[in-house]
């Protein structure tokens, strides 16, 4: 095993960021973390709180490819996690391409919808704007790793499972978000960035099949129950768009993949609220001379989620539930699911579960890297990687794994 040889960086010090290094220093696979932020008070006071000789702090403009390249330069990175939101994806993923450094994300290349049939027909899909730089990625010998959080990430690495371990026919990859967490005292308060969250669930959900290939429909369609894990219970579901339905058909043989989230009757209800009144837009508007995004001023409203993790409550649970034909020949449905109790991670991490979840799975992958176990060029997501050895990783017990075991429930098969 190859230790203390990853000098990383990770641009962003919020929720995800800031619980990937708490997340990290407890692994010894690197031998220098630098946290950077546009605001360098944020990742000093990180590094400060967890004491770590490791840590470093840093200042960086994630809208700034040279920005970004120059820190790699200054540093000697050789990993650049991006724990920022999707508006800074192409900036971080070029700067990293120009330092040199091997690149992973958790949110991938924004979309645009289709200028004359957005509820029909895709226009620029997620990570269309990556998957574009791929041969150049190919050709350097260097890897991007993209899509490497909770949901993508973790659920396309159940993908690769799925096809390799369990089934012999996959008829739908179909993930399921869901969680009963709560936040006491707020009335409204999102467990994860609501800027990313606007974007995802007002965007036109995509959907794939096999024949047909990608298309997209109305925002909030096809509502479903799902049953989820752990005590969480029945949560109503509706497609949104998502990284997963881009990703896994380019490595897996799926019929159909879908991404239904759990969301609730109020959260949708003011999700549509902020599309009516044009309060979801990110072009600026002129307020009183000022020149302002109108999302960001509803993210600048709500409360910092990273600051929620004491007053909230619940278990949130990501997952795969895969419809086909067993090893054996036999229709099977199963749901692989990974679940995080707030609790727990408050507890453990000081990180609230929504973003521990998220922040758990690139690190793992960051140590699956620097063994050697994780090894490719060009720009892959999780499904192009052996999931076993990062599953077995996630769930063995501390200090020689995560400690944060993921599980599998057999469900009924539906007819094929």
């Amino acid at each position: 095993m190859t230790e203390h040889r990853l000098r990383i960086l990770i641009v962003g010090a919020g929720g995800v960021g800031s619980a990937a290094v708490r997340i990290a220093v407890r692994r010894q696979f690197f031998e220098l973390l630098v946290v950077a932020d546009y605001d360098p008070a944020r990742p000093q006071v990180l590094v400060d709180v967890l004491g770590d000789d490791r840590l470093r702090a840093a200042q960086v403009d994630a809208s700034s490819a040279d920005a970004v390249a120059a820190l790699i330069r200054e540093h000697g990175i050789t990993h650049v996690l991006n724990a920022v939101d999707p508006r800074f994806v192409m900036p971080i993923f070029e700067g990293a391409f120009q330092g040199g450094a091997t690149y992973l994300d958790m949110a991938m290349s924004l979309s645009v919808r289709h200028p004359d049939h957005p509820f029909s027909q895709t226009g620029v899909m997620l990570g269309d704007e990556q998957f574009a730089a791929a041969s150049a990625w190919s050709d350097a010998g260097r890897l991007a790793l993209v899509g490497m959080g909770v949901e993508p990430g973790l659920s396309d690495v159940f993908a690769r499972y799925a096809e390799d371990e369990l089934f012999s026919e996959i008829e739908e990859l179909g993930v399921r978000d869901g969680a009963n967490l709560t936040v006491e005292g707020y009335d409204f308060a999102p467990s994860f960035s609501i800027w990313t969250t606007i974007e995802e669930c007002l965007n036109p959900p995509v959907v794939f099949e096999r024949e047909r290939g990608w298309y997209t429909t109305e925002p909030f369609s096809e509502p479903e129950v799902f049953e989820f894990p752990e005590g969480i219970g029945p949560v109503e579901c509706v497609n949104v768009e998502h990284e997963e339905v881009i990703l896994m058909p380019r490595w897996t043989n799926a019929r159909k993949v879908t991404f239904k989230y759990g969301l609730g009757d109020e959260f949708i209800e003011v999700l549509k609220t902020l599309n009516k009144l044009g309060l979801d837009k990110t072009e600026p508007l002129t307020v009183k001379g000022v020149q302002v995004s109108p999302r960001d001023v509803v993210a600048a409203a709500l409360p910092d989620p990273a600051t929620l993790g004491d007053k909230m409550r619940g278990k949130t649970c990501a997952g795969l539930y895969v419809t086909g034909r067993g090893t054996d020949g036999a229709p099977r449905a199963v749901y692989l699911y990974h679940v995080v109790d707030n609790e727990w991670s408050m507890r453990e991490y000081d990180s609230q579960a929504v973003v521990w979840q998220t922040a758990v799975n690139p690190v793992v992958a960051l140590e699956l890297l620097a063994r050697g176990t994780w090894s490719g060029a060009g720009v892959l997501g999780p499904e192009a990687f052996d999931a076993r050895p990062f599953l077995e990783l996630l769930a063995q017990p501390a200090p020689a794994g995560y400690g944060s075991p993921w599980g599998l429930e057999e469900r009924e098969a539906p007819e094929l």
